[in-house]
C-alpha cells in the first residue's frame, strides 16, 4: 500500500552540519519535507532550501512545544515524522517504514508509533536505548505539551504501537554536539523556568540533573548529585516517569562502580533499585558487580549468565544500558570467570567484547596473556586473533603487536610485526 502520505517535519537552529543527513534519510518516502527555522545564523536555511525542503520561520520564545506545534500546523500529510536534525533512520529501516505505517494507518485506534531511540557516543557506538514516539497521525487534537522535554498529549497507551524493528539513531548527546550547540546551558535555563511554575515536579528535576551533569563544572555536578539523590530516595514513584527514576539510580551506581570505598552505599542503593525495578537487567548486572567485588564470584556468574540469556528478548523496559552496551555485561562475566578460575569463559567473553569493539586495548592485553597461560603455539594465537582483526591491515597488526609486547608475548609480537613489515614493504 502506498496511499499513506508522510510529512517529514523538524524545527532547527544552526544545524548546517546535520541538515543534509536529516533531510536525506526521508527523501525517498516523504510526501513533503518542512523545516521550521527558529533563528539560524549559519547556512541551515540555505542548505534546506537547496535540498528541496519547504522552509518557514518561527520566532524562538523559549518553548519547544510552541515551535513544534507551529511546525505540525504546516504539514498536510496523513502522518508526521518529527525527528530532530540530529536523528535519523538507517537506509535499511527506511525501506521498512512505509509498509509498517500503511498497516497502522487502517487501525483508527493507533495514533503513534514508538521505536527504540538509540543514543550514540562520539565513536558512533550505542550508549543507551529508550523508546520515543516520533511518527504520529496528523490530527488537530494531537500536539506537544511542555516547554522542554516535550511530549505528545496521548493519554491512552493502547494508542501507541511499539515497533522494535525500526531504530531512531540519535547523535545529539555526543560531547561535540553539546559543546557546539551549548545544549546543556540552554536546557538548564528552560528547566529552571518550568520549575518556577512546578517546584515539586520530580520529572523536571531529573531532566535538570541530566543537563547540569552535562555541563561538567564542579558546581553543576554537585547540584546534579543533590537532585539525583532526592529523586532516588523519593517514595513518590507515581510522580516521576520510571525511566527517569531509573536514571537517578544509574547515576550513582556508575559512580560507585569505579571505587570500593562506597561498596556499602552501592549495595544498599542497588537493592532499593532492584526492589523498585524487579525485571530490570541493568540493575541485576550492577548487583553482580557488587558480588564480584565482595568475592562471591559464583553467585555473580550465575546472575550474569541469566542476564545474558534474557538479553536477546529484552525490551527498553528491561534494559536501557546493557542492551546498548553488552560489552559491559561481558566484562563483568570476565571478572566473575577470573574469580572462578574459568579460563575458557574469560577467553570467550574477551573475544565477544573485541568482536563488538576491536579497539579495546584493555581487553586485548588480558586476552593475549590469558591465552598464553594455555601454552598455545604462536600460529594458534594468530588464528584466534584473525577472527577479530584484519591480518592484512598494518594498523591492526601493529595494535596486536603492541599489546603482545606489553604482556610479554614476545614471539607473538615478533611474528605479527614480521607480517606487518611484509605488507608495508613488499
Amino acid at each position: 500500500m502506498n496511499n499513506v502520505r508522510l510529512s517529514q517535519v523538524m524545527i532547527v537552529k544552526n544545524e548546517e552540519k546535520n541538515i543534509e543527513k536529516a533531510l536525506s534519510w526521508a527523501k525517498p518516502i516523504a510526501f513533503e519535507q518542512i523545516v521550521v527555522d527558529t533563528g539560524s545564523t549559519d547556512r541551515t536555511v540555505e542548505m534546506a532550501e537547496r535540498l528541496g525542503a519547504k522552509v518557514v520561520h518561527f520566532e524562538w520564545i523559549k518553548d519547544f512545544s510552541a515551535a513544534k506545534n507551529y511546525a505540525i500546523e504546516q504539514a498536510t500529510g496523513d502522518w508526521i515524522a518529527f525527528l530532530d536534525a540530529d536523528e535519523y533512520y538507517s537506509p535499511e529501516d527506511v525501506k521498512k517504514l512505509m509498509p509498517i505505517l500503511s498497516k497502522l494507518h487502517i487501525n483508527p485506534i493507533v495514533l503513534a508509533m514508538s521505536n527504540p531511540w538509540v543514543q550514540l557516543n562520539d565513536k558512533g557506538k550505542p550508549i543507551e536505548i529508550h523508546q520515543q514516539e516520533r511518527i504520529f497521525r496528523n490530527l488537530p487534537t494531537l500536539r506537544y505539551i511542555g516547554r522542554i522535554h516535550e511530549r505528545l498529549n496521548i493519554e491512552k497507551l493502547e494508542s501507541i504501537v511499539h515497533i522494535d524493528e525500526l531504530d531512531i539513531m540519535h547523535t545529539g548527546y555526543t560531547t561535540e554536539a553539546f559543546s557546539e550547540t551549548n545544549k546543556a546551558s540552554r536546557n538548564v535555563e528552560l528547566l529552571r523556568l518550568e520549575l518556577e511554575k512546578k517546584p515539586d515536579d520530580l520529572t523536571l528535576k531529573t531532566y535538570l540533573a541530566d543537563s547540569l551533569k552535562a555541563k561538567e563544572d564542579d558546581k553543576s555536578l554537585a547540584e546534579a548529585d543533590a537532585l539525583y539523590m532526592e529523586i532516588a530516595k523519593s517514595e513518590q514513584s507515581r510522580k516521576v516517569v520510571p525511566i527517569l527514576k531509573k536514571r537517578a539510580y544509574m547515576h550513582f551506581l556508575d559512580k560507585y562502580t569505579a571505587t570500593t570505598e562506597l561498596i556499602r552505599e552501592y549495595e544498599e542503593l542497588c537493592q532499593k533499585a532492584m526492589k523498585e525495578f524487579p525485571s530490570d537487567l541493568d540493575f541485576l548486572v550492577y548487583y553482580a558487580c557488587i558480588l564480584s567485588k565482595n568475592g562471591d564470584y559464583r553467585k555473580a556468574y550465575e546472575i550474569l549468565k541469566d542476564c545474558e540469556a534474557r538479553l536477546p528478548g529484552a525490551s527498553t523496559n528491561d534494559s536501557t544500558v546493557i542492551s546498548a552496551k553488552p560489552a559491559f555485561l561481558f566484562g563483568q562475566l570476565i571478572l566473575a570467570a577470573q574469580g572462578l578460575g574459568d579460563i575458557e569463559s574469560v577467553i570467550m567473553y574477551a573475544i565477544l567484547i573485541l568482536t563488538l569493539d576491536k579497539s579495546k586495548y584493555e581487553v586485548l592485553c588480558p586476552l593475549i596473556y590469558t591465552m598464553m597461560t594455555q601454552n598455545p603455539v604462536t600460529d594458534e594465537l594468530i588464528d584466534v586473533l584473525s577472527k577479530i582483526y584484519d591480518m592484512k591491515d598494518p594498523a591492526d597488526l601493529l595494535f596486536i603487536a603492541r599489546a603482545a609486547k606489553d604482556v610479554g608475548a614476545i614471539d607473538l609480537a615478533r611474528t605479527v610485526m614480521g607480517i606487518a613489515g611484509s605488507i608495508m614493504n613488499p
